[in-house]
């Protein structure tokens, strides 16, 4: 196995790959493939994504340039802050994203269910020669014709075989088809499904299990929470001609501008009414969508609207994209400033006096490389700034 490990954000390494391998690689959009005319190794350089890709013999990683617990952080508190803001999970620095999530996942269920597999009632519709629970009457009458027997009833069963169990279950699922596992990581995964049996398997294109905290499965949240952020990782498994191709990836910028966007709500919250992704026309036939991350309104009317982004939009011929974006976001809602949050390392604090119009945009950073209280603070800090109110640190 030849294997490439790439760090997000540096310049690109050379590997040898045949043209399929590339082609394979390419595809898999987990990082920028080109070769120069005539060259035998073929360039690889890290794109917008994190994680792990394996086409044939050859092996992709690209790590994120931020902690890998600080990603996983990041990722959590956009879709529960009040648990993640309170609650931190270690993983192994020295791994790559999926090895670090792998191991860490397997240690968090293994403590889990040491006690015993939780529990719970589960209705369950069947078919009896008996009665139990109630019988289905308009079942009863339309899938046996008046017969007397088999009986439809609906009962509640106490089973394993609850929503708490199956996340687990496909989150342990799902790992186990990524490449690059140890040999140890991959056994624990295996113990952990055979502890798992009597559990339903989450098909694919099936939606999650949907699950609420409670006392009761207070020992399962920290597992549950990183089963969530494990599950919503991009994994494939395809073929590409005779090429078997695997991968495990997450957009960063995603991960950016849900975390920005949730951090603003909820710095805000007292103050106002927040909106993420809140939609809205360039135009008044609305055949121009426009969608700012992020528009907060106070409660006398006061509107802001921020775009959070990882990098800088530079496409070919359009480099200050961001700014222009901004600039639309402003002139159809009628505000005056407009603001981009960007991740510190990646562009400079600016602010920008838009000439023929009132319009000044301001390019705010916030810096990752923090511990999460400490980025918690910069974001409220920044919040309180955008939105002209005091801050309460």
């Amino acid at each position: 196995m030849r294997r490439l490990e790439l760090i997000e954000g540096e310049p690109a390494q050379t590997i040898e790959l045949s043209d399929g391998e590339a082609e394979a690689l390419a595809a898999a959009d987990l990082a920028v493939v080109n070769r120069a005319p005539g060259e035998v190794q073929w360039s690889i350089a890290p794109g917008r994504k994190v994680g792990v890709v394996q086409a044939g013999a050859v092996q992709i990683s690209v790590r994120p340039k931020i902690p890998v617990e600080r990603l996983v952080f990041l990722m959590g508190y956009a879709s529960a802050p009040t648990f993640w803001r309170d609650h931190s999970v270690r993983l192994d620095t020295d791994a790559d994203l999926p090895q670090a999530l792998a191991r860490t996942f397997m240690r968090l269920a293994t403590k889990a269910i040491e006690q015993g597999l939780l529990q719970g009632y589960q209705r369950v519709d069947d078919s009896l020669p008996v009665l139990r629970g109630r019988i289905r009457v308009t079942d009863q009458i339309s899938r046996r014709f008046g017969a007397d027997l088999p009986l439809e009833v609906s009962y509640d069963d106490f089973t394993v075989d609850i929503a708490e169990n199956r996340l687990l279950l496909a989150a342990a699922t799902r790992l186990l088809r990524l490449p690059g596992l140890d040999v140890r990581t991959r056994q624990g995964l295996q113990r952990l499904r055979l502890q798992l049996s009597g559990v339903s398997e989450v098909r694919r294109g099936d939606e999650l299990p949907r699950w609420q905290p409670t006392r009761l499965n207070a020992r399962y949240q920290p597992s549950l929470r990183l089963a969530e952020r494990i599950l919503a990782g991009e994994s494939f498994e395809q073929r590409r001609g005779r090429l078997r191709v695997d991968g495990f990836v997450f957009d960063m910028w995603k991960i950016y501008e849900d975390f920005v966007g949730v951090a603003l709500k909820e710095a805000l919250a007292s103050r106002g009414s927040a909106t993420l992704q809140h939609r809205m026309h360039l135009d008044h036939a609305q055949r121009v969508d426009l969608r700012p991350d992020f528009l907060w309104t106070s409660h006398n009317g006061d509107q802001v609207v921020v775009d959070a982004k990882y990098k800088a939009e530079k496409p070919a011929g359009y480099p200050q994209a961001d700014l222009y974006q901004l600039l639309a976001y402003c002139t159809v809602l009628g505000l005056r400033e407009g603001h981009l949050v960007y991740a510190k390392g990646n562009e400079s604090e600016l602010t920008h006096d838009v000439r023929g119009t009132e319009i000044v945009i301001h390019c705010h950073t916030v810096d990752l490389d923090q511990a999460p209280s400490t980025l918690l603070g910069q974001v409220r800090s920044l919040a309180h700034r955008i939105a002209a109110l005091p801050s309460d640190d």
